[in-house]
């Protein structure tokens, strides 16, 4: 496999507060099953930050932005039993990033990290 793309992404966690806090955005950015597991932590905020930087990592290293058919609540950011962290991909923007790629076989490497109020993310597409 070569590495297809690179992306980084850094966020003030009181951005993401702010804009959660404003009424029906959080369905737009974050699928259901983000929007439970970080309503189970102590730092909600956080939980929220770090997603949300993924995902702008995740289309940086797409070479998209968001946009185009890429939407942020088709971008999931999971968790394994271990808590390691990884993409899974719905839907519209499952179907554009596969044409995009040419290929169905591709990986996806998520790094998060959070520090008070910042959150940042590092994504590799390797094809």
């Amino acid at each position: 496999m070569r590495i297809y793309g690179i992306g980084t992404d850094i966020i003030k966690v009181d951005r993401i507060k702010k804009t959660v806090e404003k009424n029906g955005i959080l369905t737009r950015l974050f699928h259901k099953d983000e929007i439970r597991r970080c309503k189970k932590t102590k730092n909600l905020f956080n939980c929220f930050a770090k997603r949300f930087a993924a995902k702008e990592a995740f289309s940086k290293a797409l070479g998209t932005g968001i946009s185009k058919g890429i939407n942020f609540n088709q971008i999931v950011i999971m968790n394994e039993k271990n808590g390691k962290p990884y993409i899974k991909l719905l839907n519209g923007t499952k179907k554009i990033v596969e044409k995009k790629l040419k290929k169905e076989k591709y990986r996806i490497s998520l790094s998060l990290t959070d520090e008070d109020n910042y959150a940042v993310a590092f994504v590799t597409i390797s094809i």
